[in-house]
């Protein structure tokens, strides 16, 4: 696992799920760690987990598609833990519904959370580490960014445009040393694959070269790989972690 002792990372809808596990790898490794997410009660749970590793753990309620909250989020993590290394982009939702019966209002919530979140929480850490000519930011996106989903339009927008704000800030920065990449993961294992009827899971698994879901380790380990050293000269990419779901 790589190396995060003394780095000061944040990441978004990290009080459950694949944030969560996010969270505590980069604890693990020795990273502080600042976690956000809408509801106080979960993040003070996920905190109390996370402090088992002996790091420090900030928490705050944030609003992500509030540029103001935004900026308080990053500026109060700085003056937590003095610095800001690295930010993973996690925070989402879905609003799922056949195109023609998908309302405006679906739209726009999910766009502003996962596409507009993602644009506000980067510009925020951005003029950190554009400053300290040193950073790193990585963005989730999805399978279905690249490939596409019935039913999903505004989540499947928004995915794919974070990989296109990914690849424009990988430009935008990189002459300041702060690289930006994504991953791009495919099924996922947790509570919400979990209940799935079991015909809709098999259906995905016959898709899946692997033959099984990602498990939430698999997404933190391609995530730690590229906010950390050994992918210090990658920018710009997107790591499919879909187990063969698509190529």
């Amino acid at each position: 696992m790589a190396d995060f002792n003394g780095k000061s990372v944040i990441v978004t809808g990290a009080s459950r799920g694949i944030g969560f596990a996010l969270a505590e790898s980069f604890a693990r490794a020795g990273a502080n760690v600042a976690i956000c997410a809408t509801q106080e009660k979960s993040l003070h749970e996920a905190a109390a987990k996370l402090s088992s590793f002996g790091t420090k753990i900030y928490t705050q309620v944030v609003n992500i598609t509030s540029s103001e909250n935004c900026d308080d989020f990053v500026q109060n993590t700085v003056k937590t833990f003095g610095s800001l290394d690295v930010l993973v982009n996690n925070a989402g939702i879905t609003k799922d519904n056949l195109t023609v019966r998908m309302n405006e209002q679906d739209w726009d919530d999910v766009l502003d959370v996962n596409l507009k979140g993602t644009f506000l929480m980067s510009k925020a850490a951005l003029k950190v580490m554009f400053k300290k000519r040193c950073g790193s930011i990585v963005n989730i996106s999805s399978v279905v960014g690249e490939m596409g989903n019935p039913g999903q339009a505004n989540y499947v927008a928004s995915k794919a445009g974070i990989i296109g704000l990914t690849k424009t800030l990988a430009k935008e920065f990189g002459g300041r040393n702060v690289r930006v990449n994504a991953v791009a993961p495919g099924f996922v294992q947790t509570a919400m694959t979990d209940a799935l009827p079991e015909e809709v899971k098999n259906k995905a698994l016959e898709a899946i070269a692997l033959k099984r879901f990602a498990s939430v380790q698999d997404i933190a380990r391609a995530v730690l790989f590229l906010a950390g050293d050994d992918a210090s000269y990658i920018t710009g990419h997107v790591l499919a972690v879909n187990g063969g779901l698509y190529m």
